[in-house]
């Protein structure tokens, strides 16, 4: 048995109140706020929603947590639904046995980034969902991704390993205690940070290594329509006109042909928001078509950009959620900017004030969603404030700006580390959890390094304002960090792009 993850979920005291006969709990999927959730109301299993009672509850009832963490486009996740959380038998023995709490990746992206650490730290495992066992006070103690239903072969259905886990829960508390507390230290390890002064030849070295990574892709012929393998490639891309790399924009170029002959760029990632896809997809497809004039370029280009407009229309069944949108909107600015389209620049930009208007207030921040008083995330704050700088410098409206300065004022008064860096969540609040372990991200996952890219927002406020501020706090966030990213590869790249971009400036100051 693979030893697995562990995270801090929420329990409920009123659980008398929505007693049944599996177990004292009743199935609240239906209460919850997003579409991915609200649909595993009728699943014959009690689940629970993320909050602070759900661990009480845990506590009282003496039993392990079982935290699912799934997404809306995630194929595996719609696998399990469907092939195991429908079955009644295992939902009976999972109330029987558990307190059964399910994620929405998207809405808790704090959430599911920790869990995933811990698996990570666990097994060497990435990706969703996420099936993790943890204790009463939200240590994981075992768990994986994907798990069949039944597996008597191995024993690695969940029908073998659910009786299995409580009965290690019972009998092995003290050993399963340990064990949680090294996966812990090992998941915070990977989001502390390591200060480093920024070295080009180091970043020189560590960009051969992603253009190594997407070559070897290329000829293995893997897909690469993930954000951490297109971030590789502007990387590339962008390196070729800094340094005149000849070997780096053979490899992007490539990477894109292969991507235009399989069909790749018609359809989306399995695992991924199609938004986040499409936008990454046009931004690297306008990059090349500015550095090739290849017309084929500009014309995917330009269906990507047309797709993910479309997608970024607001309605009622639409989840909004912040960090997602403003990425998808900046880029939507940038691309429509490098393909001359003035018509999808202001449609980019109708989509980014409706954005503020549901998610935005001044002095407070950015909330995560558009409904509710949630409180928003390190990543809401650097990509609606990245979304603001890009408006701004389309359009020369002074209120972008101002929104812009006023988040990075946020993430000085609500996420700095006086180690340097940002922290994921605010230290006003633990987002509804009694033991959150607030970590730095820079690496990229769905999205671009949240600490990479709060530079590249301030590196970008700096252009615009000449505040030599901005320029410092950039340089001294992307250093609280330049020890860490060595051998990271593709999940660097954002890190390495920013960084160049901040030597670049800072060699071309008088």
């Amino acid at each position: 048995m693979h030893r697995r993850l562990r995270s801090p979920l929420l329990l409920m005291p009123f659980a008398l109140a929505c007693a049944t006969e599996h177990g004292g709990l009743v199935n609240r999927m239906a209460q919850t706020a997003t579409p991915y959730l609200a649909r595993a109301a009728r699943q014959p299993v009690s689940w629970q929603p993320w909050s602070r009672d759900v661990f009480a509850l845990a506590a009282r009832l003496d039993r392990p947590v079982l935290l699912y963490v799934g997404a809306e486009d995630c194929r595996w996740c719609t696998v399990m639904d469907r092939e195991v959380y429908s079955n009644p038998d295992l939902g009976a023995l999972i109330d029987s046995l558990f307190v059964p709490v399910r994620v929405d990746r998207d809405e808790r992206p704090d959430v599911a980034e920790r869990y995933q650490a811990a698996v990570l730290a666990l097994a060497g495992l990435r990706g969703y969902p996420l099936t993790v066992f943890l204790t009463p006070d939200g240590a994981a103690f075992f768990g994986g991704t994907y798990f069949p239903g039944d597996d008597p072969v191995t024993g690695r259905g969940l029908k073998q390993l659910l009786p299995e886990v409580a009965r290690d829960f019972r009998e092995r508390r003290e050993f399963l205690s340990r064990h949680a507390a090294v996966v812990r230290q090992l998941a915070l390890a990977r989001g502390q940070g390591a200060h480093g002064v920024l070295r080009p030849q180091a970043l020189v070295d560590e960009i051969a290594a992603v253009r190594t990574g997407i070559e070897s892709s290329v000829r293995a012929g893997r897909r690469l329509d993930g954000l951490a393998s297109l971030q590789g490639v502007v990387l590339l891309l962008t390196e070729y006109i800094r340094s005149d790399d000849s070997a780096a924009f053979a490899v992007a170029r490539a990477a894109l042909g292969t991507l235009l002959d399989s069909g790749s760029v018609a359809g989306t990632s399995v695992d991924e928001p199609p938004e986040l896809v499409r936008a990454s997809l046009s931004r690297v497809l306008a990059l090349a078509w500015v550095f090739t004039a290849d017309p084929r370029f500009r014309e995917a280009s330009q269906d990507q950009l047309t797709a993910l407009l479309r997608s970024l229309t607001y309605h009622d069944g639409r989840a909004l959620f912040a960090d997602r949108d403003g990425y998808a909107i900046a880029t939507a600015i940038a691309t429509a900017d490098a393909l001359r389209d003035s018509l999808a620049q202001r449609r980019a930009v109708a989509a980014l004030d409706t954005l503020l208007r549901r998610v935005y207030a001044p002095r407070t921040g950015v909330r995560h969603t558009g409904t509710g008083a949630n409180t928003g995330l390190l990543q809401d704050q650097v990509q609606v404030a990245d979304a603001c700088v890009a408006a701004y410098a389309a359009t020369g409206r002074r209120r972008y700006l101002d929104v812009a300065k006023d988040l990075a004022a946020v993430l000085d008064r609500e996420f700095a580390d006086a180690a340097g860096g940002y922290y994921d969540v605010a230290a006003r609040d633990a987002l509804g959890a009694p033991f959150v372990d607030r970590v730095k991200p820079v690496l990229d996952d769905r999205l671009p390094g949240a600490n990479a890219w709060a530079a590249h927002m301030l590196l970008g406020l700096a252009a615009a304002t000449g505040e030599a501020d901005y320029r410092r706090r950039a340089e001294a966030t992307l250093e609280a960090f330049a020890g860490a990213v060595q051998g990271e590869g593709l999940r660097a790249a954002s890190f390495l792009l920013v960084a160049r971009d901040a030597l670049a400036a800072a060699h071309a100051r008088p």
